[in-house]
């Protein structure tokens, strides 16, 4: 069973993220979107990056493993260029943006595409790992060794991405290909979760929750932590069977 929930949060207006999954056999596909953009268009462009994604990859049949990084790299191109256009045909709608993170599974391989600072985590019994890097701001003042990780989660820009889905006619796509045999779940979240839950407070909660709880315990507790974002979260299990208690 597949858990998610996107939640407007403790104060915005309007919830600019989008989360969705597709499912055909052994092929799975799970995407999540942070919206980004002046009034309403950051709600747009997120959802039709997602819809676009899982459009594309419907078309195709017969997919092999050793193809799902390039098919979804394709895929997250096309809804680029879905979101471009529609910004250019509509004032309100100019500049407007937004990040994704998407998940293609078939049997024990995974591959991942992110563009922005939304996240994919993959749990096993023992660790969380991270498995995107945030193209942001703040992510590169820590890889320049300029500020710490501890003082990227409290930076005054943390909200400042260095790349987006659909604000310019081309886009670089990070891919990643996992190996799932000894992951137990894998997470995705945009960054009104990360913002202020530690991957160790995701850790805790996935491991011990079916994916449902989890995703509803991981968003409260985001708001006790005083987000101040939109968010979202998907789980989804690996090898667990019934989506159980992954330490047992």
């Amino acid at each position: 069973m597949v858990g998610i929930v996107s939640d407007i949060g403790n104060v915005r207006k309007l919830n600019e993220d989008y989360a969705d999954y597709y499912e055909d056999g052994d092929l799975k596909l799970y995407i999540i979107a942070d919206g980004m953009g002046g009034h309403n268009a950051g709600e747009v462009a997120s959802k039709i990056a997602v819809e676009a994604t899982i459009e594309y990859i419907k078309w195709k049949s017969d997919i092999k493993e050793e193809q799902m990084g390039i098919l979804l790299e394709n895929a997250v191109h096309y809804a680029n260029e879905k979101i471009y256009e529609k910004s250019k045909v509509s004032e309100r709608l100019s500049g407007m943006g937004t990040t994704i993170t998407a998940c293609l599974v078939k049997n024990n391989s995974m591959a991942v595409a992110n563009v922005g600072d939304s996240s994919c985590f993959t749990i096993t019994k023992n660790e969380i790992k991270k498995i995107t890097k945030d193209h942001s701001l703040v992510q590169q003042l820590v890889d320049t060794g300029t500020i710490t990780e501890e003082e990227a989660m409290t930076h005054p820009n943390k909200n400042i991405i260095t790349r987006a889905l659909g604000t310019s006619e081309f886009v670089d796509v990070d891919i990643f290909n996992i190996d799932l045999t000894e992951v137990n779940k894998c997470v995705l979240s945009t960054d009104g979760l990360t913002n202020g839950v530690t991957t160790q407070d995701i850790y805790n909660i996935v491991i011990k929750n079916d994916n449902n709880e989890a995703c509803s315990k991981l968003v409260e507790l985001s708001k006790i932590k005083g987000s101040r974002d939109n968010i979202s979260v998907i789980v989804f299990g690996g090898e667990c069977r019934d989506d159980r208690n992954c330490s047992k």
